[in-house]
């Protein structure tokens, strides 16, 4: 099925125009589908069917849009670790499996923006800072793998920050082949892989 742009807003006699959360979907949209480093103002206002002159109404550069969506992901995730982190009523293991879980719906339902995302390279100040937050979420991430080892809840035989780089990995790769509106809903599937992840798929307690 085509990818046809939303119906424009009106915003004066015979003048057609897009929201400005529009024009950022559309943007991320383009930065996914042929590289942020290859898609100009110019791509984005043929894109929408405007001038580039009706695009910079609604920002002043194309690293706007970028900073805007990569705030949209980081800030998701981050909210899902700082929920985790203060729940004082949860043990370690809870809190990791919370947070696992809450990392999976997260990529699902901002999936446009964590792709773009999980595509920085570091080739711009906007992406050198989007690098720093996603390394303080993933030191976040290996202390709550750390606390869980520690609690006694985990084994004990493997490095607490490679384990953390299997579960965010294992969750990334979702970013390839999930659809928000495919076959499971972002709660079967966060609920699937948090199963998977912690409890593994041997039965009848065959596991090791």
């Amino acid at each position: 099925m085509p990818d046809t742009p939303p119906p424009p807003v009106r915003r004066g006699p015979g003048r057609p125009g897009y929201d400005q959360e529009t024009v950022l979907r559309r943007a991320v949209e383009l930065f996914n589908r042929q590289g942020y480093d290859a898609t100009s103002m110019g791509d984005l206002a043929r894109e929408l069917g405007l001038t580039k002159s009706a695009i910079y109404h609604h920002v002043s550069a194309k690293s706007d849009l970028l900073a805007q969506a990569l705030d949209e992901a980081l800030g998701a995730l981050e909210a899902v670790i700082a929920r985790a982190g203060a729940d004082d009523h949860r043990s370690a293991y809870e809190r990791l499996r919370a947070t696992v879980s809450g990392s999976v719906e997260v990529l699902i339902a901002h999936l446009p923006a964590v792709t773009l995302l999980l595509r920085v390279r570091g080739n711009s100040e906007v992406e050198l800072a989007a690098l720093e937050r996603r390394r303080r979420i993933d030191d976040d991430f290996a202390a709550m793998v750390a606390a869980a080892v520690d609690e006694g809840a985990l084994r004990t035989d493997l490095p607490p920050d490679l384990i953390s780089r299997f579960l965010f990995g294992m969750v990334n790769s979702l970013a390839e082949w999930v659809r928000p509106e495919g076959r499971y809903d972002a709660t079967v599937i966060a609920a699937s892989l948090t199963t998977m992840v912690f409890d593994g798929l041997a039965r009848d307690g065959r596991a090791g």
